[in-house]
Formats: C-alpha cells, sequence, structure tokens
C-alpha cells in the first residue's frame, strides 16, 4: 500500500500542495499506525501530515475524497444499461437463471405440444448442456461473476500496469482505454466471443450476446475511470504544458482567447523572477587585495596573513528605463510587452515605463496606481496606435530624460525599429549609449527582416550593447533575468 501512498503523494504535489520526501515517509508512519479501517480517522491523519495551511487543507480534502473514492464507479453499475437482449433486465448476469426461465420455457412448450418421450428427452439435455455453459475467459468470468469490488481491483490494477497516472493530455484519453482493457484481459475475451459466435448454437450465442454486452458497459467503465484518473494526475501537468507552449509561441500569433492564460502565465513568470532576485545577493562585490587592510588586521599575528581583506565595490539594484513601442506595427506584440513591464515593476522597483507611437509619454504612475487591465488600455488609448517615429522618440526621451541616464542606467527599449522612411536620429540613441550602463534593443521580427524596407535596425544596433529577437515570453524572461543577475 505504501506504492499507494507515493501515488497520492503525487496528486497532491499536482494540486500544488508541497510535499517534502520527509513528509511522505511521515505519512507512510502515521498510515502504519491508523490502518485503512477508519476512512475518515485515515483522512484527518494524513491532513495533519500532508497539509500545513488552510488552503492546502482545503484542497487535501479535494484531492483525498476523489483518489480514494469509487461511489461512482459501483453507481454506474445500477444505473447502466444492461444488454440488448430481451427479457434481460438483470445488471449482473447470472447465466444460470437465465439459462433456467429459457430452459422452463422451452420445457413448457414442449409439454404443452404433446412431443413425446424422446422430445422431452432432447429438451432436458440442452437445457442440463445451458445449465453447464459458462464463459472460460478470466475477463469474461469476471464480468459475469457481479463480484464489483473484485472488478474495480482489477481494473484498477491494469491501470497501474498501465502507468495511467502518467497521462498528460485528454486525446489520450482512448489510448489508457486500450491499455487498460488489454491489460484486463480483453485480448482473450474477444477471442471467446468470436468462437461463441462461429458455433452458431442458441446457447453460445446467448453468452456471446451478454459477454459482448458487459464488454462494452465495461469499456464505459474504464474510459471514465482514465477520465477521473486525468483529472488527478494530468489536470495541472496539462496546464504546465499549456504554459510552456504559450511561453514559447510568436505573441502575433497568440489569440484574443489566449490572453487571460498568458496573463497568468506573465504574473507566474514575474513572480518567479522576484523570488530569485527580490532579496540582494550581494552587498559588495569582492575586488582586488587590500594591501593596508590586510597588514593592519594581521599586525597581532606577526605578519603571518590569517585575515584577508579586498577592495570591494558596492552592489546596487539597477536603474531600468524601459521604452515600449505602441504602435500600429507592433500591435500584436504591444500588449503583452505592456503586460511584462507592468508585471515585472515589482522585480525592478527602479523601474521607469514609456510609450510612444511618435511623442514620448511616460507611464510609470500609470503602471503604479491603476491595474492592469486599466493600465494597458489608457496607454493604447493616448500613444497607441498612430504611425510610428522612432526619430521623434529619441528626440523627446534627450530632451526630458537624458540627465537621468548615468553609468547604473539600463536602457531597454522594444521595438520593429521600422520608422516609415523618416530621420531615425541614430546620434542620440549613440549618446545614451555612451552615458548610459547599457543599451538593449528588443525586436520583436526575425533577424533576416531588421534591414528589409523602412527597418532602421542597421543603423540602430551599432549604438546598443545588445540587440536580440524578443518575439515571445521566454525571451521576455530570460533578457529580465539575466539583467538582475547582473546586478546581483
Amino acid at each position: 500500500m505504501d506504492r499507494t501512498l507515493v501515488d497520492f503523494v503525487k496528486v497532491l504535489r499536482t494540486a500544488e500542495i508541497k510535499v517534502s520526501p520527509a513528509e511522505t515517509l511521515d505519512a507512510m508512519v502515521a498510515l502504519d499506525v491508523v490502518g485503512y479501517q477508519d476512512r475518515e480517522f485515515l483522512k484527518n491523519s494524513l491532513a495533519i501530515v500532508l497539509s500545513k495551511t488552510p488552503e492546502e487543507k482545503e484542497a487535501f480534502d479535494d484531492c483525498f475524497d476523489r483518489f480514494f473514492t469509487f461511489d461512482k464507479f459501483s453507481a454506474m453499475d445500477e444505473q447502466a444499461p444492461t444488454r440488448d437482449q430481451p427479457g434481460d433486465d438483470s445488471d449482473d448476469f447470472d447465466p444460470q437463471s437465465d439459462s433456467k426461465e429459457q430452459g422452463s420455457g422451452k420445457g413448457g412448450q414442449g409439454a404443452g405440444g404433446g412431443g413425446g418421450g424422446e422430445q422431452q428427452e432432447q429438451e432436458s439435455e440442452r437445457e442440463a448442456s445451458e445449465l453447464k455453459l459458462e464463459p472460460s475467459s478470466p475477463l469474461g468470468k469476471l464480468l459475469l461473476s457481479g463480484d464489483k469490488s473484485e472488478l474495480m481491483i482489477s481494473m484498477a490494477e491494469a491501470g497501474r500496469k498501465a502507468e495511467v497516472n502518467q497521462i498528460v493530455v485528454f486525446t489520450q484519453k482512448g489510448l489508457y482505454t486500450r491499455k487498460i482493457m488489454d491489460n484486463m484481459g480483453l485480448k482473450e475475451l474477444q477471442q471467446e466471443i468470436g468462437d461463441l459466435q462461429a458455433h452458431g448454437g442458441p446457447p453460445q450465442a446467448d453468452l456471446a450476446g451478454r459477454l459482448k454486452a458487459a464488454r462494452d458497459r465495461l469499456r464505459d467503465r474504464v474510459r471514465d475511470y482514465v477520465e477521473k484518473q486525468f483529472m488527478l494526475h494530468a489536470d495541472e501537468s496539462g496546464k504546465l504544458l499549456r504554459e510552456e507552449l504559450l511561453k514559447k509561441v510568436k505573441l502575433s500569433n497568440l489569440e484574443k482567447r489566449n490572453f487571460k492564460d498568458v496573463q497568468e502565465v506573465v504574473f507566474k513568470m514575474a513572480k518567479k523572477l522576484i523570488s530569485i532576485h527580490s532579496k540582494r545577493r550581494k552587498t559588495y562585490r569582492r575586488g582586488h587585495l587590500d594591501i593596508r587592510k590586510t597588514l593592519r588586521h594581521n599586525m597581532q599575528y606577526d605578519g603571518i596573513f590569517f585575515d584577508l581583506h579586498w577592495k570591494a565595490s558596492k552592489v546596487d539594484r539597477p536603474k531600468v528605463m524601459c521604452i515600449c513601442d505602441v504602435s500600429g506595427s507592433v500591435s500584436n506584440y504591444s500588449r503583452f510587452l505592456l503586460m511584462f513591464l507592468y508585471s515585472v515593476a515589482e522585480v525592478l522597483p527602479k523601474v521607469r515605463s514609456f510609450a510612444f507611437s511618435s511623442d514620448l509619454g511616460e507611464v510609470t504612475r500609470l503602471f503604479q496606481q491603476s491595474n492592469l487591465e486599466d493600465a494597458m488600455a489608457k496607454t493604447m488609448r493616448d500613444y497607441g496606435n498612430g504611425s510610428t517615429d522612432y526619430g521623434q522618440m529619441l528626440a523627446d526621451f534627450r530632451s526630458h530624460c537624458m540627465d537621468d541616464v548615468d553609468k547604473k542606467t539600463t536602457v531597454i527599449i522594444l521595438g520593429d525599429a521600422r520608422n516609415n522612411y523618416g530621420d531615425p536620429r541614430a546620434d542620440v540613441l549613440k549618446e545614451v549609449y555612451d552615458k548610459a550602463k547599457r543599451v538593449i534593443w528588443l525586436n520583436p521580427e526575425p533577424k533576416m527582416s531588421w534591414t528589409v524596407g523602412d527597418a532602421e535596425m542597421k543603423k540602430y544596433a551599432p549604438c546598443c550593447h545588445q540587440a536580440e529577437v524578443c518575439n515571445s515570453l521566454v525571451h521576455l524572461e530570460r533578457v529580465v533575468s539575466n539583467l538582475l543577475r547582473a546586478a546581483t
């Protein structure tokens, strides 16, 4: 049963309940003490060991009820349709009772018809053969036995062999249903049904019909069992898979129905960056050996260098200025770029955000005082969907922000550098390059398009410390993470 408990722990982790290996071992000890007899006692005991917060306790109760409950399986037998044979209204098949009813009916006809002793003897022999006719395959015997508990155990064991807990996406439901059926002995059952149908006798045809009806009902039960396992094991895995796909797909290819999912992914990315970089790992960066301090502090050791001292420079969080193009040419990207800027504001407390189509405007305070949807809507309304003019943007930046740029400042520009054949004002970007610590340009277009048409990346790229393609959330996460890592 330890394996069952391990599977249950996997379900808890899927539900985002943090269970350590040590807590798993404690649960095994608790399981040995309390046993399986009292369900509620077992549930409360494991809850004490495996759940730590009220939220985890609520999630634990739900996972326990779904993992250890088979009520739906039992109820299905009462609601399931019976076989298509006329006169059969019993859910649990009893070949003997069916045969007796058929035999008595046929015997009555014989007696009523006055067919004679020889005919009655033939009827008796046929009744005897019908009474002895039973399925030969293990699965057939199990299906017609009416033992629901044994059938459930067999299904669970077949599911374990098929590794149904590894199901990832809903489209695998049919695959795992077939695997479980095969592990339960479907092949032998199919062979038996074929042999019975080939024989052609009424008893064989009747048994084949009952086996086929039971097989079809079993397939429905297995399909529901697989669906339940999917909800237990793969719901979070499928969600993670979708999130990974959304992080890698080009932002321009995302549809409106994906916006909510992308927003969740962005906030998770920001939360991850916060957990990694929120605490300053190094207050000082070690430099060269400080000879004077080393000699002074080691005088007590007669000049032997036991205590070394190093010259150090203070490590501070970066000052970041983010400039986002929200013009029509990058409208498919703008929403997600603004979303990411909004989400990393907590990670980068010194970030200043700007938006432009032609004239540059600062939206830092708007991001601080408004929720995400309002901030993006106001930004797009005030600065978006206009004709792109990077030259005007750079001129505005020099007029209003150049005095704030120093050797601690990183300037990030998000845009496609398409200037509608206007003056690119690359000289202004060169000034920013000389004053700033770093200038990073993130372009959503592939590099082959950087020199095509009205693109000005060939002039802007030499004035940047780093120029990269950035058209997915993975790219954005990597840039911000590297930025923070360099500063810590």
